[in-house]
């Protein structure tokens, strides 16, 4: 069975996945990679090319898809398969830097908690927006990930590289998937790597914005059984 490597994204801990990794563990060894050390793209890769197994399945959701196409350049014949989940192939615009930058700010002088429950409803499917549960989960991730790790992982989303030239040399089998309301990423921007990524696997969930794998778990469990599986 081939190891799994799984990436969170921005204040995210292991629980962005808690569902796949049940879902998961029959098709292999299962591992949550720690993204809270490390200001690039390059020292968060680095970090978990040191700790997984010698070839593996790799799927990262949002920051953690920036961090998988970093793996792939750096390692691609230890990258057994790929999986982009709810994540672009494009840099920031100085615009998003800023808003990034802002937020930080914000984190630093304001309680952490009233910054990330405004930020959980903006990434959210307006259906989703008032679940208690949902937000109880992402509230617990970003007191853990805490202001620091807030602004390391900052630092790293705004210097990544743009992983558009990267695209066309993945040859391993790749799925793309996104939300069909996702207010961070546009649709187009996954449509654009499913069409680039030679062989990509495309998957748009109905229902659903930023928080693929806690909004939509069983959808997104499917599409990865089916990836990891086919």
């Amino acid at each position: 069975m081939t190891p799994i490597v799984l990436i969170p994204g921005l204040l995210c801990t292991a629980e962005v996945f808690a569902p796949q990794v049940a879902a998961l563990w029959p098709q292999g060894p299962v591992t949550v990679a720690n993204t809270l050390a490390g200001e690039t793209m390059a020292d968060l890769a680095d970090a978990i090319l040191a700790d997984a197994p010698p070839r593996f399945a790799l799927a990262g959701i949002s920051m953690g898809g920036y961090v998988a196409l970093e793996i792939w350049r750096r390692a691609p014949e230890r990258v057994a398969k790929l999986a982009l989940l709810s994540t672009q192939a494009v840099p920031d615009t100085p615009e998003q830097s800023a808003q990034r930058r802002a937020l930080v700010a914000l984190a630093r002088k304001a309680k952490l908690g009233a910054v990330l429950r405004q930020a959980t409803a903006s990434m959210l499917h307006p259906r989703h927006r008032d679940d208690p549960h949902l937000a109880a989960i992402n509230l617990r991730m970003g007191l853990t990930v805490g202001v620091e790790g807030l602004a390391r992982q900052t630092a790293a989303i705004i210097g990544r590289p743009d992983s558009r030239p990267t695209l066309p040399t993945i040859t391993v089998p790749t799925l793309v998937l996104t939300g069909d309301s996702d207010p961070l990423m546009p649709l187009e921007r996954s449509q654009e790597m499913a069409a680039t990524i030679p062989g990509a696997r495309l998957v748009i969930l109905p229902q659903c914005g930023h928080s693929s794998t806690l909004e939509q778990p069983d959808a997104v469990n499917q599409a990865l059984i089916d990836w990891i599986t086919g």
